[in-house]
């Protein structure tokens, strides 16, 4: 739509002709990333040497993987790890739940890594969770929430498509299943599930990034997440899904324009949690309904959990705007997950006052 801001990506040898094309057309533009490679090789840009597991660093699937379990196994009063499905290529999906063990407790759903680009989305959940063990008993916020609250935690999602950003190719969005007819791989995760699937902002061929998928959940993640959701609806009572980038707080929905039922209530929480966050650095995030706020798409994890009847169910794109866009350096790992932080325990806090 017009006065939009598009992000793309252009072959040096091509860039010339792009540049005039570009030139002729009077369209404004500017240069992010003059060399995308260089950026990417900077993403290991950190010299923190620390004891132990590394917040601060980007972490591949093998090391986190190492880490559910350990952080587990060394905090079993708050943390506990169970297997809530495997991935097409046969990995498993480890989820956390985290709080203080009590009866009857509501909880609140998060899950990183949809898109396998994405890094520092997982690098928010293993911060999180490093925060809600270290701070528990200490910090009155978090206690408060872990005493009162769980918090189910999946670390990555989409593994295959992370694994093949370390191993293969860094850009790579979707999840690495085969698809029937076709020689190209994967599906948009975040755009298989049953909420307005494949209508709007989303592809039917399987080479495009946001391929629907042969069917809703035709994905072994996403039907595993939707199954455990499903499961526990009785309990869960927000979602929380993280992604980058653009700082923008998002809700439903985003296959359609009609507003949900309590958007004046999802738009007041969303303009105090970028209050919140926008306090610890003056990060700016722009928040409102999906589809007005970035662009209409369907089968989105966070509109399929409102329509479970999860009404605050909410999306995170974080840093940054496009200056390093998914190449956003080590060293703004700690950064970012501070200030998220702020936050997420500002809706949660939210949620813990207005259960339903």
């Amino acid at each position: 739509k017009p006065k939009t801001t598009v992000d793309f990506r252009v072959e040096a040898h091509k860039s010339s002709d792009v540049e005039s094309l570009l030139e002729q057309s009077g369209l404004e533009y500017e240069i992010l990333i003059e060399n995308l490679q260089t950026a990417l090789d900077a993403q290991f840009d950190n010299n923190v040497r620390s004891t132990g597991y590394n917040y601060e660093k980007y972490n591949n699937w093998e090391t986190i993987a190492a880490w559910t379990a350990d952080i587990a196994a060394k905090n079993p009063n708050l943390v506990s790890r169970s297997q809530i499905g495997t991935t097409f290529e046969g990995r498993p999906l480890y989820l956390l739940k985290v709080g203080k063990s009590g009866s009857n407790k509501k909880a609140i759903f998060m899950d990183c890594g949809f898109h396998a680009r994405e890094w520092i989305s997982p690098a928010f959940c293993q911060w999180f969770v490093k925060e809600a063990v270290t701070t528990y008993g200490t910090e009155t916020l978090m206690t408060r929430l872990l005493n009162q609250l769980d918090f189910y935690i999946l670390p990555v999602l989409n593994i295959d498509g992370y694994v093949y950003t370390w191993t293969n190719y860094r850009m790579w969005r979707k999840t690495r299943s085969k698809n029937t007819g076709s020689s190209c791989i994967g599906t948009d995760p975040n755009r298989n599930f049953n909420a307005g699937w494949c209508n709007v902002g989303a592809s039917r061929r399987p080479c495009d990034d946001t391929y629907c998928g042969s069917a809703p959940e035709s994905e072994k993640e996403t039907k595993a997440l939707a199954d455990f959701i499903r499961q526990n609806l009785s309990t869960i009572k927000a979602y929380l899904t993280i992604h980058s980038y653009s700082q923008l707080l998002l809700f439903p929905y985003s296959y359609t324009y009609s507003l949900p039922e309590n958007y004046e209530e999802l738009n007041a929480i969303s303009k105090a949690a970028v209050q919140e966050l926008a306090t610890v650095y003056g990060t700016q995030y722009t928040y409102g309904a999906g589809a007005s706020t970035i662009y209409p798409a369907a089968g989105g994890s966070d509109d399929w959990a409102y329509d479970q009847g999860i009404k605050y169910s909410f999306t995170f794109e974080l840093r940054d705007t496009g200056r390093y866009g998914f190449a956003l350096p080590e060293s703004q790992i700690k950064p970012t997950c501070e200030e998220t932080l702020k936050a997420v325990k500002y809706i949660a806090n939210y949620v813990l006052d207005h259960l339903y």
